[in-house]
C-alpha cells in the first residue's frame, strides 16, 4: 500500500479531547509587532486565506503595520479573492492605509505568467508568502511560492514564508513520486520532486526547494502549537475554502486521489454540490462501479470510505449540462483512508467496466502522475500489482530526503 506513517493511536485518542490552538506564521508575526519586517518595503503573495486567528487579512495587517511599507500584492491561481476559475486572472488595485496598492496577478498565462517580474520587485526589500495550501503536489499555490523564491533570489531580496498547517496532516505520504523534473518547465502541477501527498507545510516545502535554489535569505516564520498528526479541524481555526472547488476538509482529504482524474474524461464533481467527492459521466454505470468497489472492500481494500450510486448533471467543466451516472464517496475513517488507493481501485473499476468509454489525456496524466510510467503501465494492461508498485516507488527515499527540512514533531 502506497502509504507511510508513524504509530498514531495514542496521540489521536488524546487530541480528540480538545482542539489545538495553533498559531500561524502570520499570528506569530503580529505578536512580534512585525519586528521581522521593520523598516522594510515589502511585496506580499497572498489571497483570501491569508488571515490571522481573529480573521484579519494579511494585506490589511501589513498595510497598517508600524514601520512596514506594503508596496505590492501578488495573487495566485483563482485570484486575490479565490473565486476565479478562469485560465487567466487579471491584475487590480486595492486601497489601504489611504493609498492604492497594486495587486499583480501570478496567473497571467503560461509558466512565465506565474512569476513576479523584475519591474514588480524593484525597490522591495522582501517578498512575503502567506497562503493556505492543501497538501497535494498538483495544487498550484506552492509552485507560486517556489517561483517567488526563485525570483526573490534573482532580485537580491529576502523571501519570507508565513507558515500554515498541512490540512490533511503532516505524516501520511502517498505516491507516485514525481520523477520527471523537466515537467517543472511546462506546468505548476509538477513543480516538486515529491509524492502526490507529501505531508509537508509550505515552509517545509520552501526549505526543501531552497536546497536547490540556494537563496541565502529565506526565512520561515514557524507555526506554534502544530503537530504533524493534526488535521485542519483540530487546530482551532475556521476552514476557509482555498479555491472554488475545495469547500471543506472532506473534499481536501479525497483530492490527492480524485484530483488525478482531472486528466481523464470523467467529471470529478466540478459543477455539482460534491467536488472531489463524486465522479461521473454520461456513459458511466454507477451501479456496476459501486459493486466492484464494494467487492474490493470485502477483500480488505479501501478502508475508511463508503460508496453509493449518485446521479448529477454538472453545471460546468467536464460533461457540463449532461446527465451523469456516478459514484458518491463518503469518508468514514480518515486515519485509515488512503485517497491514492481510492484512485487506483476506481481507476481499475472504470477500465474493467467501460474499456471503450473511459480514457486518459495522456499529456495531462503525465503531469499529474509525474512521469510517463503510468501511461506505460496502462498500455501494458495495468495490473493491480504493477500499479501499486508504481505508487509505492520512491516513498522511503523521499521520507529520508524530506527529514532534514521538517520543522515540527
Amino acid at each position: 500500500m502506497a502509504f507511510m506513517a508513524l504509530a498514531l493511536a495514542s496521540v489521536f485518542s488524546a487530541q480528540a479531547l480538545f482542539a489545538a490552538q495553533v498559531k500561524t506564521g502570520l499570528d506569530t508575526l503580529v505578536e512580534s509587532n512585525f519586528s521581522l519586517l521593520s523598516g522594510k518595503k515589502i511585496g506580499l503573495i497572498t489571497n483570501h486565506t491569508g488571515k490571522d486567528r481573529q480573521g484579519r487579512g494579511a494585506v490589511e495587517l501589513l498595510a497598517l503595520a508600524p514601520g512596514v511599507e506594503l508596496r505590492a500584492v501578488f495573487s495566485p491561481e483563482h485570484g486575490f479573492m479565490g473565486a476565479s476559475e478562469e485560465n487567466v486572472v487579471d491584475s487590480d488595485t486595492i486601497r489601504l492605509g489611504g493609498k492604492d496598492i497594486p495587486v499583480y496577478s501570478l496567473y497571467r498565462g503560461g509558466m512565465a505568467g506565474m512569476r513576479p517580474t523584475p519591474e514588480q520587485l524593484a525597490g522591495l526589500d522582501a517578498l512575503v508568502f502567506d497562503i493556505q495550501d492543501i497538501g497535494a503536489r498538483f495544487y498550484t499555490y506552492l509552485a507560486s511560492m517556489a517561483m517567488g523564491l526563485e525570483e526573490a533570489k534573482k532580485a537580491g531580496i529576502e523571501f519570507i514564508v508565513l507558515d500554515r498547517p498541512n490540512p490533511i496532516n503532516g505524516i501520511a505520504l502517498e505516491g507516485p513520486v514525481l520523477e520527471d523534473i523537466s515537467l517543472r518547465q511546462v506546468t505548476p502541477t509538477a513543480y516538486f520532486a515529491v509524492p502526490v501527498r507529501h505531508g509537508m507545510t509550505a515552509g517545509e516545502i520552501a526549505l526543501l526547494h531552497n536546497a536547490e535554489v540556494q537563496h541565502p535569505r529565506l526565512h520561515v516564520v514557524k507555526l506554534e502549537g502544530w503537530r504533524r498528526e493534526l488535521w485542519y479541524d483540530e487546530i482551532g481555526l475556521p476552514w476557509i475554502p482555498p479555491s472554488p472547488n475545495m469547500p471543506d476538509l472532506e473534499a481536501a482529504t479525497l483530492y490527492p486521489g480524485i484530483g488525478l482524474f482531472e486528466a481523464s474524461n470523467i467529471s470529478v464533481g466540478r459543477g455539482t454540490p460534491l467536488p472531489f467527492r463524486w465522479v461521473g459521466a454520461p456513459w458511466m454505470n454507477g451501479d456496476r462501479i459501486v459493486k466492484r468497489l464494494r467487492k474490493a472492500q470485502r477483500r480488505g481494500a479501501l478502508p475508511g470510505i463508503e460508496f453509493e450510486v449518485q446521479n448529477y448533471t454538472p453545471s460546468k467543466n467536464v460533461h457540463q449540462d449532461k446527465a451523469c451516472s456516478g459514484v458518491r464517496m463518503r469518508v468514514t475513517d480518515r486515519l485509515r483512508l488512503r485517497p491514492l488507493e481510492v484512485f487506483r481501485q476506481l481507476h481499475q473499476a472504470l477500465r474493467a467496466t467501460h474499456p471503450k468509454d473511459f480514457a486518459w489525456k495522456w499529456g495531462e496524466a503525465r503531469k499529474m502522475t509525474g512521469s510517463d510510467r503510468f501511461e506505460t503501465l496502462c498500455r501494458q494492461g495495468c495490473s493491480d500489482s504493477a500499479l501499486e508498485r508504481l505508487f509505492e516507488r520512491g516513498l522511503p527515499e523521499f521520507a529520508a530526503r524530506r527529514r532534514p527540512f521538517l520543522l515540527y514533531e
